[in-house]
């Protein structure tokens, strides 16, 4: 007599039997096991790597007058003239050494360059970490096509897990509303496969890095 047995029976037999039988977990640690390898890289290192790899820009600044520095040279080049900056702190240091700034949104429509600090910047793939809980909201780091970062030493971490620290150390049980990760400049394929920068956010995108802490 013909065997009628479908594939599809036979797979389902093959489940069941499987279920059947009582085996070993053959990876007994998995949840304890760390996510990447490990790297003797130091995290400033890394982080720039990952960054400049998804097309941002990196600058490492001893202090803040270097940073001025680099901002005033950049600025010179690609004459920037309409810088947006809503966070206390960094306001404070560009009226340190009188650099010019809209510290409101007026005519926000013509901005070209939005400056945010942010909560933290992730090594391991390259990533800011922003979000809704300063003063610049959200609009700062979307709307101009430039979007520049000043981040602090005391802010650079290894992973994902450890920069939310940061943030519910910040924060406590006040999250904000709205945490998310940036990995360079905005982008899409989506039209016949060819990747375009800014098509929904800044064309470019740069982080200052300062050795130290922000004072408050």
């Amino acid at each position: 007599m013909k065997n009628s047995t479908t594939s599809k029976e036979k797979l389902l037999k093959k489940i069941r039997k499987a279920l059947l039988e009582r085996r070993d977990n053959p990876y007994p640690n998995l949840e304890d096991l760390p996510l990447y390898a490990q790297t003797d890289e130091m995290p400033e290192v890394l982080f720039a790597e990952q960054f400049s790899a998804v097309n941002g820009q990196f600058v490492f600044c001893e202090d803040e007058v270097q940073f001025i520095e680099n901002l005033l040279n950049l600025a010179d080049e690609r004459s920037w003239r309409k810088l947006y900056c809503w966070e206390k702190p960094l306001q404070d240091m560009l009226t340190r050494y009188e650099y010019p700034f809209f510290e409101t949104d007026k005519d926000f429509e013509q901005a070209e360059v939005g400056f945010t600090l942010c909560e933290a910047l992730i090594a391991r793939n390259g990533s800011i970490l922003i979000s809704n809980g300063n003063t610049a909201g959200r609009r700062l780091s979307i709307y101009p096509n430039i979007h520049i970062v000043l981040a602090y030493t005391s802010q650079l971490v290894m992973d994902i897990n450890d920069a939310f620290k940061l943030v519910k150390n910040k924060y406590g049980s006040n999250l904000p509303s709205l945490i998310s990760t940036v990995t360079g400049p905005s982008r899409t394929a989506d039209i016949e496969k060819t990747l375009v920068l800014g098509a929904h956010g800044p064309k470019e995108l740069f982080v200052f890095l300062l050795d130290g802490e922000l004072r408050q």
